[in-house]
């Protein structure tokens, strides 16, 4: 059984050559594209999707998937521009050599009263999709319908096209059980965002080190698939310049670049914990 890693990289630096170079030094061969150069990758024209591409490809690092904020919008909010954004998104994943592309399921603060109109955004996503020859992948998040467990399973139950990315800390911070979420969609699930949570407040944590059971869901993982590192660990601005006297924060960093050091370093310890050897950039057992 074999794990690649990949990461969100724009949480250790903002410039697209220094993401690229960070991977390298942290023995992460792929990457979940979002911010370059301080641009969405939702925002990028073809011109520079190309240019990119070629960047990426010399730099040895393969794209994995495309952080879109597709499905990121209200639900009461113009549908038929997010859907010609979506094809345009589609079309850059094609440039960067994938076909997965992570999407939400719509901001609402009724969900149930909305379930009928999210599906029906969500199934024209999805045949669009099919059409253009990628696959969606929908994510857990805060505030949106698929926000639980339940609902996730809802929304892959109606769009036979639709996969899961499983993201614990997102569990954990909309008071989900964790494994009980894990149980019921481990079987869609296509890979997982590496982000731990305290239910206690919300606190994003290195990996381990909440409650998101992140040791049970690498020890529950039985085929090949990839982890995407995304730290969201706290950088304490001024760290050089000012002596704190108190922390509000379990843990802080005086930079980008060491707290998704500490990150990677984080999922590396569960990785072996869980009786798994790193080889040549990919994880074994």
């Amino acid at each position: 059984m074999n794990i690649q890693l990949s990461a969100f990289a724009d949480e250790a630096a903002c410039e697209y050559e220094t993401q690229l170079k960070i991977l390298r030094e942290e023995r992460i061969p792929c990457i979940e594209l979002r911010g370059l150069d301080g641009k969405n990758v939702a925002d990028l024209s073809e011109e520079e999707a190309k240019r990119y591409a070629g960047q990426t490809q010399q730099a040895g690092i393969k794209v994995w998937s495309i952080g879109s904020p597709l499905g990121k919008i209200g639900i009461d909010d113009d549908f038929d521009a997010h859907l010609k954004k979506a094809e345009h998104v589609f079309r850059i994943a094609r440039i960067f050599g994938t076909e997965k592309i992570r999407v939400f399921s719509f901001y609402t603060k009724t969900p149930e009263a909305d379930r009928e109109e999210v599906m029906r955004r969500m199934r024209e996503m999805v045949q669009l999709a099919e059409s253009c020859g990628v696959v969606l992948y929908h994510e857990n998040e805060k505030e949106i319908y698929g926000d639980t467990a339940a609902r996730c399973a809802d929304l892959l139950n109606c769009n036979r096209g639709l996969k899961s990315v499983f993201d614990p800390a997102n569990y954990v911070q909309c008071g989900e059980n964790v494994p009980a979420a894990l149980h019921l969609l481990r079987p869609a699930t296509g890979y997982y965002h590496i982000k731990d949570a305290l239910y206690a407040d919300g606190e994003v944590v290195p990996a381990g080190k909440g409650d998101g059971c992140l040791l049970e869901v690498l020890e529950g993982i039985t085929e090949d698939t990839v982890l995407t590192l995304e730290p969201h660990l706290a950088v304490f601005a001024g760290y050089s310049h000012l002596e704190r006297t108190e922390r509000k924060m379990k843990y802080e960093y005086q930079s980008s670049r060491e707290s998704f050091a500490c990150a990677a370093e984080a999922l590396r310890v569960l990785l072996r914990k869980c009786s798994f050897k790193e080889e040549d950039g990919v994880w074994k057992k």
